[in-house]
C-alpha cells in the first residue's frame, strides 16, 4: 500500500530543529569519472575528496536526460522530464506541471536561495523567465560567464561592482580570472546567504556553469595540467563509422579522431575547470565549519549530466547515452548522520535527490514523484528498494530557435540500463544499441543486431516502454512547450 501523502497533506515533523540545512552544489556537464578519490589519478580534487571521505558516494548515479533543461526539470521535481513537460533545452517557459522540490521545502518553512543557473527555460539572448513560484526567496541568476544579457544578469553586475567588465575581459583574455570568475561569484553569494544564519532551516542551491563548454579555465589553473600526460579518450577507428550511421540523430559535434580536435588539450582544460570548482567547494566547506553550521548541514555534490570529452570521437552532448554523458557524480555528506567513507554501487537516478531532501525535511514525497529516498543507504543501511534499472530520455531536446541550429532534426531516444546491460533506442530511424557493460565497459561492441541477444533486446525494450507509461503524468492539462 502506498502511504505517501498528497502535496496538500505534506507536513513537517514536529521537531523542526532536526531538519538539516542543505547546501546543494550542482556543476554543469561534469562526468562521473572526474574525482580523484573515486579513481581518477590524473585530476586533483582534494575538497570533493573531502566530501567523499566524510560522506557517501553513489558510483552509479544517472541523469534522466543527457542535456541541461530536461535533466534539471527532472531532478528538481523528482519526475521525468516528459512527465513535467520539460523536455526542450529552449522552451519559452517552465510549464508549471509539477512543483519544484524547493517550493515544497519553502512551504514547509525552509528559506531557499540560489546562485547561478536554474535553466528550466531557454535563455538564449534573454534572461530566463522564472517559474511562477520556485520557492527561492533569494535568487542570483547567472546562466553562464557570457555577457549576452543587458539586464538581470547578477554575475555581470557583480563583476562591475568589483571593478571589471565581463564582456571586455572575456574577449581580451579568452577566460576570466579566478577572482572574477562565475564560480567564485556563485560561492560568494552562497557564503553571504549562509552567513545570515536564518532562524529557519535553509537550502542554498549553488549551480555552477563549469565545467561546461567552452573549455576555458583561468590560465593559472590550465597551467597545472600537461596535455601530454592526460588519459586518452575511449576511441576506436570503428567509432567513425558508428557515428556516421547516427548522423541524422542530433548531437552538438561531428565525430572525429581525437587528435583532429586536440582531445588531450580539451581534457586538460576540463580537468583544470574542475580543480577550480574543487577549490571553491573547499571555501564553502571551510565557511560552514567556521560559522558553526557544518554539523547541521547536509551537503550534496552532483552534476546535471556528463560530457563526451572525446569518447567515441565526440565532444559535448546530444542524443547519445554513453556512460560519460549520462553517468554523474552524486555525493552526500552530513557529519554524524550520513555514513562516512561509504560507496554505494547500486543503480540510482537523479530523480532520487528530491524525495531524499523531502525525507530529511520530515515530508512525505508526493505520489507523482518517480524518485525514491536514498536516506536508508545514506545512514548505513541498504536502499529500501534497489533499482533493477535506470532510464534516460531525449525528446527533441536541442533548441531549434538558437542560431546555427536551424537544421536540427528533433531526434528522440531512450535508454534503459541494468547492472550489466544497456539498451538504447533511437526512435523513428530504425537504429539502436545494446551493450554488455561487463564484457565491454567502453561501449564499443554493439549487440543490437546479434540474433543471440534478440530475446534480451525485446525484454529490455518492454521494460523501458512499460516504465515510460508508469512515469507519464496523465493528470495535467498543461501542454508541452517547444
Amino acid at each position: 500500500m502506498d502511504t505517501r501523502k498528497s502535496i496538500e497533506q505534506l507536513e513537517p515533523e514536529k521537531d523542526a530543529e532536526s531538519r538539516p540545512n542543505v547546501l546543494w552544489i550542482c556543476t554543469d556537464q561534469q562526468r562521473w569519472d572526474t574525482i580523484a578519490s573515486l579513481g581518477n589519478e590524473h585530476i586533483r580534487t582534494p575538497q570533493i575528496d573531502r566530501l567523499v571521505k566524510s560522506g557517501t558516494a553513489f558510483t552509479k548515479a544517472f541523469c534522466q536526460s543527457p542535456i541541461c533543461t530536461p535533466s534539471r526539470s527532472s531532478f528538481l521535481t523528482g519526475m521525468y522530464a516528459s512527465a513535467v513537460h520539460g523536455c526542450c533545452n529552449g522552451n519559452d517557459r517552465w510549464a508549471e506541471a509539477a512543483p519544484l522540490v524547493t517550493k515544497l521545502l519553502a512551504d514547509s518553512g525552509y528559506t531557499c536561495g540560489l546562485a547561478g543557473k536554474l535553466h528550466l527555460a531557454g535563455c538564449h539572448s534573454r534572461v530566463e523567465p522564472r517559474p511562477e513560484d520556485d520557492g527561492y526567496s533569494e535568487f542570483h541568476w547567472s546562466h553562464s560567464h557570457r555577457d549576452m544579457w543587458s539586464e538581470g544578469h547578477a554575475y555581470s553586475d557583480w563583476v562591475k561592482e568589483n571593478g571589471g567588465d565581463l564582456g571586455a575581459m572575456y574577449r581580451e583574455n579568452g577566460n576570466m580570472s579566478p577572482e572574477l570568475h562565475q564560480t567564485k561569484f556563485c560561492v560568494d553569494k552562497a557564503i553571504e546567504f549562509i552567513e545570515r544564519k536564518n532562524e529557519q532551516p535553509w537550502l542554498m542551491s549553488v549551480n555552477l556553469f563549469d565545467p561546461h563548454l567552452p573549455f576555458d579555465p583561468p590560465t593559472e589553473y590550465r597551467d597545472r595540467y600537461d596535455s601530454d600526460s592526460m588519459p586518452d579518450p575511449l576511441f576506436r577507428e570503428s567509432d567513425l563509422e558508428t557515428q556516421r550511421a547516427l548522423k541524422e540523430v542530433d548531437f552538438q559535434s561531428a565525430a572525429l579522431r581525437p587528435e583532429e580536435f586536440q582531445a588531450k588539450d580539451k581534457i586538460a582544460a576540463y580537468y583544470a575547470m574542475i580543480e577550480q570548482v574543487d577549490d571553491n567547494v573547499g571555501r564553502l566547506l571551510d565557511f560552514l565549519e567556521t560559522s558553526g553550521q557544518r554539523e547541521n548541514t547536509l551537503v550534496i555534490f552532483m552534476s546535471d549530466h556528463g560530457e563526451m570529452l572525446g569518447d567515441h570521437g565526440l565532444i559535448s552532448k546530444g542524443c547519445r547515452f554513453y556512460e560519460g554523458l549520462v553517468r554523474v557524480p552524486l555525493i552526500f555528506s552530513w557529519p554524524g548522520v550520513v555514513e562516512a567513507g561509504k560507496r554505494v554501487d547500486a543503480l540510482v537516478e537523479l530523480t532520487d535527490v528530491a524525495p531524499t531532501l523531502l525525507d530529511y525535511a520530515g515530508l512525505s514525497a508526493p505520489d507523482r514523484m518517480t524518485g525514491r529516498s536514498l536516506r536508508a543507504a545514506l545512514e548505513g543501511g541498504e536502499l529500501v528498494e534497489e533499482r533493477e534499472f535506470v532510464r534516460c530520455e531525449y525528446y527533441s531536446a536541442l533548441s531549434l530557435l538558437a542560431p546555427g541550429r536551424e537544421d536540427w532534426n528533433g531526434s528522440y531516444g531512450t535508454m534503459i540500463r541494468t547492472g550489466r546491460y544497456k539498451l538504447v533506442v533511437y526512435h523513428g530511424v530504425n537504429l539502436g544499441e545494446l551493450y554488455d557493460l561487463e564484457a565491454d565497459p567502453g561501449e564499443f561492441n554493439n549487440l543490437w543486431d546479434d540474433s543471440e541477444y534478440a530475446g534480451l533486446r525485446f525484454e529490455l525494450m518492454r521494460k523501458s516502454f512499460d516504465q515510460s507509461a508508469l512515469n507519464a503524468d496523465l493528470g495535467t492539462d498543461v501542454t508541452c512547450v517547444f
